[in-house]
């Protein structure tokens, strides 16, 4: 997910340079000043930033795979990447040199960064952007995010099904919105099928630190936790699960590979169509900025292949998504009430999408609490 702000240091400054430097000879001499049309379309070029490495196994590898569906649906398309900046100084340095060199739609991949864009598509009134999770504003600006709560919903289904202590182990980024109401809906999965089962929730503090991340596992481990589930920017959830021997659920992307005995699924992004429904908008000129899209994936589209599951959990997973795609089940439908015994939804009715994404509260059988 979204990296929070770190101190630059030279050595990413180098990076950095090298990678400008890098897809700028992939891509040949960029064009400068306004983009021109052809057969009245206009004829974009796409830079991605990403705030950490494409391989980190999470947050920035979705958004890296992304652009590799867009690259491949619309193969005539310039796209710059550049990744690994960690300050909102780096993104804004980066992308005004990509504007510059005559890129005219950016993807920002983090909410840190909201300020800046709003500030640039100031600026570059004629660039658009698409920012993670943001506030962004703007005519030429989109924020994006995506209802991930259908796929948390079914993986902790899984959990709940999979454990043995009735302790399930939360490591958790940043407590924004967006984090906070995949948390409820993994327990309110969770619920549906072991009401004795238990989420002990520990913060980070940071969207990528893999040591940190290690760390809050092994101590919920500690804690007799024999499921990990997590919202972080790395597998080391995952790595910490496989080594103490106990399951673990990834987020982002389909963590398996990391932890082949461990993993039994991961709640995963597919921006890739999104995106480049986007892309085609501003083509053809019918894109329109300064809207927040927090869209559905499906639940097929919202969780990743099932591994070291017994055929029983399998079936229930089939099963949910069905009631899911059908509308016959609402992950946020009432009864719900928090860990501090607040109703939150009574019976028969179901929270709406603008409180979900202001969520701010805890299901009741969270441990934890919010900063």
């Amino acid at each position: 997910m979204i990296m929070m702000a770190k101190k630059w240091s030279l050595i990413t400054a180098l990076l950095v340079a090298v990678a400008m430097l890098f897809v700028a000879g992939c891509s040949g001499k960029q064009a400068q000043g306004p983009a021109p049309t052809t057969n009245g379309q206009k004829t974009i070029q796409v830079g991605f930033i990403y705030d950490g490495p494409f391989d980190d196994g999470g947050w920035n590898t979705a958004h890296y795979n992304a652009m590799l569906y867009v690259q491949k649906q619309l193969p005539s398309l310039k796209i710059t990447n550049v990744a690994n900046a960690t300050t909102t100084d780096d993104f804004t340095r980066i992308a005004t040199q990509m504007i510059q060199n005559g890129v005219n739609f950016i993807v920002a991949s983090s909410f840190d960064w909201s300020d800046s864009v709003t500030k640039l598509a100031q600026q570059f009134p004629n660039v658009d952007f698409l920012v993670a999770q943001g506030n962004s504003t703007g005519h030429n600006v989109i924020n994006y995010d995506f209802d991930m709560n259908e796929g948390m919903y079914m993986c902790g289904q899984v959990a709940g099904k999979m454990t043995k202590t009735n302790v399930i182990g939360f490591v958790a980024a940043n407590p924004i919105p967006c984090v906070v109401s995949a948390i409820d809906a993994f327990g309110i999965g969770i619920k549906s099928v072991n009401p004795n089962a238990k989420i002990k929730l520990l913060w980070t503090n940071t969207w990528y630190d893999p040591s940190t991340e290690m760390e809050a596992a092994n101590s919920l481990l500690d804690e007799k936790a024999d499921v990990l589930a997590e919202y972080q920017d790395s597998p080391a959830v995952q790595e910490a699960a496989q080594k103490r021997g106990v399951y673990s659920i990834g987020f982002h992307a389909d963590m398996h590979r990391f932890a082949p005995q461990a993993n039994l699924t991961s709640c995963i992004w597919n921006l890739g169509p999104s995106f480049t429904t986007d892309i085609e908008a501003a083509q053809n000129g019918t894109w329109k900025g300064n809207q927040y899209v927090y869209a559905t994936q499906g639940a097929a589209g919202a969780i990743a292949p099932l591994y070291n599951v017994p055929p029983a959990v399998q079936q229930l997973i089939t099963a949910t998504q069905a009631q899911l795609a059908s509308g016959q089940l609402q992950v946020f439908a009432g009864p719900i009430n928090d860990n501090q015994g607040k109703v939150i939804a009574a019976v028969g009715t179901t929270i709406s999408l603008t409180d979900i994404e202001k969520c701010h509260w805890l299901f009741e059988n969270v441990e934890g609490q919010l900063p």
